[in-house]
This record gives C-alpha cells, structure tokens and sequence, in this order.
C-alpha cells in the first residue's frame, strides 16, 4: 500500500519533470530495496517507516553540518530531500502521547530503574516506530527510570 504510493509519487515526478522530487523517491526506493535484500524479505509498514525516518534523520544532520559550513544552498536540498521523506511518514506523536506509552510500558514492564530500560525501549518501540525521534524518547524513558530508580 504505501509502497505503491511511493511508485505512483514516482511516475507523477516523472511525468511533472520534478528532478529533485524525483531523485529523492528513487533513493527512498533503493534504501527500501537494500533492506529488503538485508533482511531477506519485503519490508513491513513499520520497516518502511524505520527505513524512512533513518532517512530524515540523515537529511536534518547533513542539512546542519552544511549550515555550519555556510553552504545554505546543499542545506535547503537536503532539507527538502527531508521533507519529501517525511511526507510519507505518519503524523509524529503529541508529547502527551508519547510520555502516556512511557508510563503504560513503564508499568506494564515493571521497570524499577535504569537497568530495565532495554526492556521499557523494547515495549515502546513498536508503537511509536516512524513517529517519534528514537534518540530523544530514549532520552525520556532514562529520566523517567531515573526518577523509578
């Protein structure tokens, strides 16, 4: 299904003659196929959405490191590049959400401190794959087991 979104955004870029459009959904396409090849099988919805958010992830830290270096020009392409990944993801968690699983896979794991984060993680993360920043929700399950702990 969203495959086949991203095949027919393919042909509509194609035919708009939208370059860039174009050429980021043909390197979504290969990072999707080159995972498939990984893994041995075709890509779950939520494996295209790992797929997708590793790729926007990428784009925001290449968009940063440019405007570091003053090359706004490769900064606004990669964010754009970013933006067209985006779109297929869906739409990102409210902090309120997000911090509600924390406390249901908190007590549902009956984690008592740091040491249980890789179970509370494990519990989170099929929920929130795709719409929520890893490294930050990481972040806020190590405070929260903090304050358990």
């Amino acid at each position: 299904m969203l495959n086949q979104r991203i095949i027919e955004d393919m042909k509509a870029a194609m035919k708009a003659g939208d370059k860039e459009r174009l050429s980021a959904i043909r390197m979504l396409r290969a990072a999707i196929k080159n995972r498939e090849i990984e893994l041995g099988h075709e890509l779950s919805e939520d494996e295209l959405f790992a797929v997708m958010a590793r790729l926007v992830k990428q784009r925001h830290d290449a968009a940063s490191q440019y405007a570091e270096g003053g090359r706004p020009d490769l900064e606004a392409r990669e964010k754009r590049e970013a933006a067209v990944y985006a779109s297929y993801l869906p739409e990102p968690l409210s902090e309120k959400e997000i911090n509600q699983i924390i406390e249901k896979a908190v007590s549902q794991t009956a984690a008592a401190g740091l040491k249980d984060m890789g179970k509370v993680m494990a519990a989170i993360r099929p929920k929130v794959q795709g719409r929520a920043d890893m490294g930050s929700l990481s972040a806020l399950v190590k405070t929260r087991l903090t304050k358990t702990g």
